[in-house]
């Protein structure tokens, strides 16, 4: 018989683990109390409503009537997740708990958003989604007369004087609008180069515009809501794309999605390598991999070029320039301690960004001379 080649050479084929992604930032959750998905299994995903009618859901069903807005949008979001809110008596559990108890079931979904949900449904899920992990953001609706009237406790006044940075509110007498914005924000956030977005002066399909006064848009804008209305003699734009804490949500969304991306990239790097030694090596060794995730955001035009302004960080002073929009800095293993290096932790390790931000007001001189 032939004798093994192993005897004379022999080769192992070792396979590196595979790298994981950061997630997923362009799914929308729907929920409702609609019975066509069992609770045994919480959450169904569905890439349109020709999907859902195959499934099982009707016109009339509200969380179909919320898809329809969600997936009406340009560009058009891939996918939904369809959540089940348990409403059977003896049992029934809240909104809050739904939306946690489908974030438990899927991790798939970025933002959510409620079927027709009162002023007190909506405080309560906006203060669930705040400390909810993976982080998310809650996007409602709202007809309440008293916010567009500026009366004293009406729920955007309340999330506002909260603070709630991952809540964003629409005043719409259109059923299910805010549906509408979160398909916007999912289907725009493709990831690709130059995709970063901002949600202000947008158009939202199957929204009618509402007939406000400049009083009363103010009024919701001052709250830190918004609006689709009219704007001149042709434009019919969503204003002002903010949070209840007034924050604009594509920085929310952004600065989401460049810490997920950090925290994957330097946790792979752990996972694929043999090992990383306690070492200025090893620590630039972890900087290249968070660089590699920094790079993702200036590509979508998150992050871009500017002037530090803050505080100094190590050797990054106010008045520098982050030539990249981005620097990776790191203490030195010399400076570490005893208890740190048997604990077998890394130096500290920093990333100041610099935000791309976006002009979304303007003033313009018209200087005339005859």
């Amino acid at each position: 018989m032939a004798q093994s080649l192993d005897d004379i050479v022999k080769v192992n084929v070792t396979v590196s683990p595979m790298a994981q992604s950061a997630g997923t930032f362009d799914i929308g959750l729907i929920i409702g109390t609609s019975k066509v998905i069992p609770m045994s299994e919480r959450v169904r995903i569905y890439s349109g409503t020709t999907d859902m009618k195959s499934g099982g859901w009707k016109e009339t069903d509200p969380e179909y009537a919320a898809a329809v807005l969600y997936f009406s949008q340009t560009p058009k979001p891939s996918k939904v997740v369809i959540g089940r809110q348990d409403d059977t008596d003896g049992n029934a559990e809240t909104a809050q708990e739904a939306v946690e108890a489908c974030r438990a079931a899927n991790n798939d979904w970025y933002a959510c958003y409620v079927v027709n949900a009162t002023s007190a449904v909506i405080e309560a899920v906006a203060g669930a989604v705040e400390a909810m992990l993976p982080e998310s953001a809650y996007f409602y609706t709202t007809s309440d007369e008293d916010v567009k009237e500026g009366t004293a406790g009406n729920i955007m006044e309340t999330l506002k004087n909260k603070g709630y940075k991952r809540t964003i509110g629409l005043f719409s007498t259109t059923p299910h609008a805010a549906a509408a914005m979160m398909g916007y924000a999912m289907g725009a956030n493709t990831g690709g180069a130059n995709s970063a977005y901002t949600l202000a002066y947008k158009s939202l399909v199957g929204v009618a515009p509402e007939p406000l006064s400049t009083t009363e848009a103010i009024n919701i804008l001052k709250l830190n809501g918004n609006a689709y209305t009219q704007y001149g003699p042709k434009f019919t734009l969503l204003v002002q794309g903010t949070m209840a804490s007034g924050v604009h949500f594509d920085e929310v969304l952004n600065l989401d999605m460049l810490k997920a991306e950090i925290q994957i990239g330097a946790t792979n790097a752990l996972v694929m390598a043999k090992k990383i030694t306690q070492t200025d090596d090893g620590t630039t060794l972890l900087m290249s991999a968070i660089e590699e995730q920094c790079e993702k955001s200036v590509l979508r035009g998150a992050i871009a070029p500017g002037v530090w302004n803050a505080e100094p960080i190590l050797t990054l002073e106010r008045g520098d320039t982050l030539s990249k929009g981005y620097l990776v800095l790191a203490g030195s293993v010399a400076d570490q301690s005893q208890e740190e290096r048997e604990a077998r932790k890394a130096p500290a390790i920093y990333v100041p960004v610099k935000l791309a931000g976006a002009y979304e007001h303007v003033v313009i001189g018209v200087i005339v001379n005859r």
